[in-house]
């Protein structure tokens, strides 16, 4: 059981919660359990969002040590989980996007993939979590140190990104169920 002190930022309610929406979802990126995409995606689509809220409010802490924290995520965690997104999204893992610096300078559009960018999440929220797991104290505020970093610098705009594609999918998928009529210009102003 960890325990819990007052004078640090480690326990603070908005680092737990933070904890336990990273931990449900390194979970379920690592889970071989064999579902549709359409469940995938419903699934991803209730969780991504409360991540960027809970990392959003993790507070801003100070590095107490000039090591980084130790990783736990190997190559072939990230290449495994990455992999089965891939093979869940299919045709469907590459989106056009316009939210990377590579494209103010380009005149075509740059590709993304759901499967890139999620793993980038994952590795990060999973190291973060791994700390905990392992109850390396010394190491937890350093790792929120690290991960409000990276949230802020790197996997937040990640995150809103592949939103976008997977919203586009949900949306078509419940369109399909007839659940959304097709509405067309004129229908809007009735």
């Amino acid at each position: 059981m960890l325990n819990k002190s007052n004078d640090t930022p480690i326990y603070l309610p908005a680092v737990l919660d933070f904890v336990t929406i990273a931990v449900e979802i390194s979970s379920f990126l690592e889970s071989d359990e064999s579902i549709s995409r359409d469940e995938w995606i419903d699934r991803i689509l209730k969780m991504l969002p409360l991540l960027y809220v809970k990392a959003s409010l993790l507070p801003e802490t100070f590095p107490l040590d000039d090591e980084p924290p130790a990783t736990f995520v190997r190559e072939e965690d990230y290449v495994r989980v990455s992999a089965r997104i891939a093979d869940i999204m299919g045709e469907e893992d590459i989106y056009l996007d316009v939210f990377v610096d590579d494209m103010k300078y380009s005149d075509t559009p740059v590709r993304a993939t759901v499967s890139e960018n999620i793993a980038d999440i994952y590795q990060d929220i999973r190291n973060f979590v791994s700390v905990y797991q392992f109850e390396l104290t010394g190491q937890m505020q350093d790792a929120i140190f690290i991960c409000r970093e990276n949230f802020l610098l790197y996997w937040g705009q990640k995150l809103v990104n592949v939103l976008r594609p997977l919203h586009t999918l949900k949306s078509r998928e419940t369109g399909k169920e007839g659940e959304v009529e097709d509405l067309n210009e004129d229908d809007l102003w009735d």
